[in-house]
């Protein structure tokens, strides 16, 4: 009888050995379905046992290391699991996690795993309010902090077990290193069905109140095979992600991923962003392979990309779509093309440009092996549309979906109507197979009868030197009932005012039709959510409130 590692191996093998040959991939792989499964038991400790490789590497801004492997992971993991169970952390209880890239943070997943308990992830950055709502509508029973970030519970209420990671704990805190001492033998107590909750996240909120979405022990685990698959990572490679924890793209590529590729997870923690240190870190490391948000690519090009001595195998991008401009310049420097990726919280990568693959500037490419991804008539609803809202079939449901939304069962029932996963994104499909992405579905807009993507307009305005970071939304107007505008971050070297605004609107003329150039541009920063993503609710109420510091393409006619 095949085992659920035996399953969970086999399935990973495939695609290891199909990495670069994506027909085959797609046609031949299966999911696995066992119907009992627990990742940190079956598949962490099975590979770690004996294995010395390093599971983690993390290096600290002021050069202080720390390397743990494999086995030195399982028997920490197991040592913290035998201890929160004595603090009476149960199968299926409410754990929120607040911790930092830091080797705490790594272990307390696997033993949260290893307990059956509900990792609720969240960030640091996260203030009182925020933490009363995840506190409560995560009916939180434990919480695992950082000690400099315990004040920020003290007027959120609640009967949950306080733990506290690092320094000298508060009074009412109990220390997490006690965990060390607990014994370094784990065992179980009981059975891990694979669709049992495992992670509860609470998604980024660009347009809305955060929705929390639960993930099961196969949806995260297993899913993230897609991933492993996407990002091209093997045996042995040295992972970088650049991602803050308590975001599912934290999940992605800092655990499920690189682990089961057996791979080693790299993380170099900074206050600011130092392109050259970081490279110089990446050099040191070994980094073969290297994922990054579109924030942090375009900061990247900023700076001289040929100190970095050995570019990584491969390199892709997710969180947002990754403008043409950027991929060019990391080519030319690296010899590597950034490979784009979509997917969200409620899922693994959906649509990826894969390694080995033909690439068509502008796409992210095709659906994941396990996806069958269709595009929903944007009038009748019906799938196979050329261009219409990302959707999953449901009837070849893959394992990588969430469940649903916890506690809100309407806004499930929607996001699954009519046998399909909505996904809320738009995109279109060429004759070859190919998805380009639009944008979000309440993110398009009409102006003067003409479906506009915003993105289309933010990557011609980053092919400009002067623009470091974009965003586009509607302005109401008049004659044309909306128009775009612009919102513009500028490089370094660039200063805002007329002359620049003169010098943009003429670019804007220059490369884009008419209907969809800029009309009007504003410059200063732009609100994004703590995970990075730019908040264009706030821009479009921005803008319909109207601003003084607002230039209008017909003033420089």
């Amino acid at each position: 009888m095949t085992t659920a590692t035996e399953e969970f191996r086999g399935a990973r093998d495939f695609l290891l050995e199909h990495r670069e040959d994506y027909a085959t991939a797609y046609e031949g792989f299966e999911w696995p379905r066992p119907g009992h499964f627990n990742w940190a038991l079956d598949w962490f400790d099975a590979v770690a046992e004996g294995n010395d490789r390093a599971a983690l590497h993390i290096v600290e801004e002021d050069g202080t290391e720390t390397r743990l492997s494999f086995a030195e992971m399982a028997e920490r993991s197991n040592r913290i699991a035998n201890w929160l169970r004595d603090r009476g952390v149960a199968a299926e209880d409410r754990v929120l996690v607040m911790l930092g890239n830091q080797a705490e943070l790594w272990e307390t997943a696997l033993a949260a795993m290893k307990l059956r308990a509900v990792v609720i992830p969240a960030t640091p950055l996260l203030g009182p309010a925020d933490l009363r709502d995840r506190v409560e509508r995560g009916r939180v029973k434990h919480v695992i902090v950082r000690a400099e970030d315990t004040a920020k519970f003290a007027d959120v209420p609640g009967a949950y077990t306080r733990i506290s990671v690092g320094g000298l704990p508060e009074e009412g805190w109990e220390p997490y290193e006690d965990g060390y001492t607990a014994p370094a033998e784990f065992l179980p107590d009981g059975p891990t069905l694979a669709d049992d909750p495992l992670m509860l996240y609470f998604t980024s909120g660009t347009t809305a109140r955060p929705k929390l979405v639960e993930h099961t022990h196969a949806s995260y685990p297993i899913g993230h095979l897609a991933t492993m698959y996407w990002i091209g990572l093997k045996p042995g490679d040295v992972h970088l992600n650049i991602s803050s924890p308590g975001w599912a793209k934290h999940a992605w590529s800092n655990l499920f991923a690189p682990w089961n590729a057996e791979a080693t997870v790299f993380i170099h923690n900074y206050t600011r962003f130092d392109a050259a240190r970081l490279m110089a870190e990446m050099d040191r490391a070994g980094v073969t392979t290297f994922c990054a948000p579109p924030t942090v690519w375009r900061m990247l090009i900023q700076a001289d990309l040929t100190q970095l001595r050995t570019p990584p195998r491969e390199a892709v991008a997710a969180g947002e779509p990754l403008n043409p401009e950027v991929i060019e310049q990391v080519r030319r420097a690296w010899g590597v093309t950034i490979r784009d990726g979509f997917g969200q919280t409620e899922t693994a990568v959906q649509v990826s440009n894969s390694p080995g693959q033909p690439l068509k500037t502008g796409s992210m490419g095709r659906p994941s092996p396990g996806y069958r991804v269709e595009l929903l008539d944007p009038v009748s609803g019906a799938p196979g549309a050329s261009e219409g809202e990302i959707a999953l079939d449901l009837s070849a449901r893959p394992v990588g979906l969430m469940t649903g939304y916890h506690g809100d069962a309407d806004r499930t029932a929607e996001a699954m109507a009519g046998g399909y996963y909505r996904t809320g994104d738009v995109a279109s499909r060429d004759e070859d197979g190919y998805l380009t992405y639009i944008g979000r579905s309440d993110d398009v807009f009409k102006a003067s009868d003409y479906k506009i993507s915003p993105f289309e307009l933010e990557s011609a305005l980053l092919e400009h030197e002067a623009v470091a970071e974009a965003a586009v939304v509607p302005a109401p107007d008049e004659l044309r009932l909306a128009v775009p505008k612009a919102y513009v971050v500028l490089a370094a070297g660039y200063e805002p005012g007329p002359d620049t605004a003169k010098v943009l609107f003429e670019h804007s003329r220059k490369v884009l039709a008419p209907y969809k150039r800029i009309r009007r541009l504003e410059f200063g920063e732009l609100p994004k959510t703590v995970s990075g993503k730019i908040r264009r609710i706030e821009l479009r109420e921005a803008t319909a409130e109207g601003s003084q510091a607002e230039y209008r393409e017909e003033d420089f006619r």
